[in-house]
């Protein structure tokens, strides 16, 4: 009986071919195994992917995780991860020297980044990490980088504006296509086991004082770039300030000022929270024993009267306000 194996699959395969670590090929192999057609025709096609997978998963056990060090694992740190992506000398490094205090590696010459380096970007009251990556070609991504993209929150994809733009993006995409970084209607942001898959991702187009006048428009129409994309030029600043203000609204994220009943709002340091959080979600990023404790809270913000008495469910807002009361 043939297998009949549906486009979704050999994406997942091709994916798993190039896998750089054993944990991208876990996750393509369980890719493969959930969008694989379950009938007659494929089953030693799946009994020969869980020997596989099951192999892989004892593979990892035998090495001892903990002994282990990904040079491309970056601990987040802040209220929100943005890795960068894109070519040789596309400005990447330019970006986190223009906006952070990370020493990075600024030069003429290619792979002058040869591992992450983070540093933090501040938008107002809001610590946000901004990871600087080594660049990739369609011949070469270092293995274990995917890891770097697996892990963050949001990735920006930057193009050199002055050279050829389209290149540039047909490559990043089938880097991030091809082993499912992507959030698209297929590809989720978790899988079914909630391990991190998909991101969200915009595009930072450099290099806008030398280039040709219409290259920015070419990138913004490319069919292929079904997100947002903005141009800065780190020689003469243009862009580069207004970059903190799109990652806060890229990741979704709000604040919420806590406020100890008695006493002033701490309006320094503010919680961060996914949009469309509610009361009971701050509660348990307080403290999540004390939480199941929670009677009820009183919030000054957007849509309510200063003091008002609110409910575990309400839905806060960007810079609410919030004083809660425990039993």
């Amino acid at each position: 009986m043939p297998a009949n194996l549906t486009p979704e699959y050999f994406k997942a395969e091709k994916w798993f071919r190039s896998a750089g670590t054993n944990d991208e090929k876990i996750l393509a192999l369980e890719h493969m195994l959930r969008v694989m057609p379950k009938h007659k025709g494929t089953d030693h096609l799946r009994a020969d992917l869980r020997r596989k997978l099951s192999k892989l998963r004892d593979t990892d056990a035998q090495k001892g995780r903990a002994r282990h060090v990904d040079v491309f694992h970056v601990p987040r740190s802040g209220s929100g991860q943005v890795s960068l992506l894109g070519m040789p000398n596309c400005g990447k490094s330019s970006i986190v020297a223009a906006l952070t205090n990370a020493k990075v590696n600024v030069a003429d010459f290619p792979f002058a980044t040869t591992a992450p380096v983070p540093g933090m970007v501040l938008f107002e009251d809001v610590q946000i990490q901004l990871v600087d990556s080594p660049p990739i070609t369609a011949a070469y991504v270092a293995p274990g980088q995917v890891g770097t993209y697996r892990n963050c929150d949001l990735i920006g994809i930057v193009i050199d504006l002055s050279a050829d733009a389209q290149e540039q993006i047909g490559v990043c995409l089938d880097f991030l296509e091809s082993r499912n970084l992507l959030i698209t209607g297929e590809t989720p942001a978790v899988d079914g086991q909630g391990n991190a898959l998909a991101k969200k991702a915009f595009c930072i187009c450099t290099k806008s004082d030398i280039a040709r006048p219409e290259a920015f428009e070419a990138v913004k129409n490319s069919p292929r770039l079904p997100f947002e994309s903005v141009q800065v030029s780190t020689e003469t600043g243009t862009g580069i300030q207004e970059l903190p203000a799109l990652f806060f609204k890229l990741l979704d994220i709000i604040r919420i000022y806590a406020k100890p009943p008695g006493k002033p709002a701490d309006m320094k340091d503010p919680f961060t929270l996914p949009a469309g959080s509610t009361v009971m979600d701050l509660a348990m990023a307080i403290h999540r024993q004390l939480a199941e404790k929670l009677r009820f809270a009183r919030i000054w913000g957007t849509g309510v009267y200063d003091g008002q008495n609110t409910q575990r469910n309400h839905v806060l807002n960007d810079k609410d306000i919030i004083e809660l009361h425990f039993s």
